[in-house]
């Protein structure tokens, strides 16, 4: 039992990190209709930007404001510069443009950085909490358990942020219709660069939070990956949805690699999630807690 607490921990701790990572697409997806594909270079470009300060000489208490500014203005710029002239355009050349964009983020990242691998050391130990074990004897990492807290109380302050507050009402209602959000004075632009703004400090928290687990490196630009399962499953209007899947996927993933992994060759916590997606795309297409949209044609 112990054990199976343990494994289940490790899952949903993952969970909450997958969520962080989503929750990125949901917000530009919410305010723009956009389907952010660079989120997952913009974590690459944010974690690495951190740590090349930190190797300049920065200590981590000014490297951390100077990459925060540096996120933020990388989404406003993105915005600026490439959303804001496309306005209008369809979905498929939004969609492409990121795509583009995923590469120069990349490309930018590693001429100004390198491309070595670079160990991210946040402080905290990755060794079981003594006491925990002394008293239940369920392994669960400090790091694990530092990350997960940290990711979940970073979700659920932006979800409180664009549910409870005037922010967030103009956010949705630039979501439901962009001309009408217009019309009643909402500045359109402002939440734009707002949302990009928030999507890159986002970008940076998971990298941290991932690099000081796997190392700080290209790799971590598939962790966007890891996001798209929880989109399809979550919703990808829905901030709750994403909090939700994120758990679904991070504890469904971890249990099916310790009991049914040894049974088919193991690996299958690499693909399971994105079977869990490909059943929720023919059973509920538009996710746990997405909004149901129907057309005429």
């Amino acid at each position: 039992m112990a054990f199976f607490v343990e494994v289940l921990v490790g899952g949903l701790l993952a969970g909450v990190m997958y969520a962080l990572v989503a929750l990125g697409f949901v917000l530009i997806y919410k305010a723009s209709s956009v389907f952010n594909f660079a989120q997952g270079a913009m974590v690459f470009f944010a974690v690495l930007s951190f740590v090349g300060f930190m190797e300049l000489g920065l200590p981590f208490w000014a490297a951390l404001p100077v990459t925060v500014v540096l996120m933020v203005a990388v989404g406003m710029l993105t915005e600026r510069l490439v959303l804001r002239p496309l306005v209008n355009q369809s979905e498929d050349t939004l969609l492409m443009a990121t795509i583009g964009l995923t590469f120069v983020i990349e490309g930018v990242a590693q001429l100004a950085w390198g491309v070595d691998v670079r160990r991210l050391d946040l402080g905290i130990r990755d060794e079981p909490i003594g006491w925990l074990m002394d008293a239940t004897g369920v392994l669960i990492s400090q790091l694990d358990i530092t990350a997960g807290v940290v990711a979940g109380v970073m979700v659920a302050s932006l979800a409180l942020l664009f549910s409870r507050t005037k922010i967030g009402r103009g956010l949705r209602a630039v979501a439901d219709d962009h001309a009408a959000a217009l019309s009643i004075g909402i500045p359109l632009k402002h939440i734009w660069a707002l949302v990009w703004a928030t999507a890159g400090v986002v970008a940076l928290v998971a990298g941290m939070l991932w690099g000081a687990r796997s190392g700080v490196q290209f790799a971590l630009t598939f962790t966007a990956l890891k996001a798209l399962p929880v989109l399809i499953i979550g919703g990808f209007t829905s901030v709750p949805g994403v909090i939700v899947a994120g758990l679904i996927v991070g504890a469904a993933e971890k249990l099916a690699e310790v009991y049914i992994g040894p049974s088919v060759g193991g690996g299958i916590e690499g693909w399971l999630p994105y079977v869990l997606a490909v059943l929720f795309l023919l059973v509920r297409p538009e996710g746990l807690f997405g909004e149901k949209i129907i057309r005429r044609v």
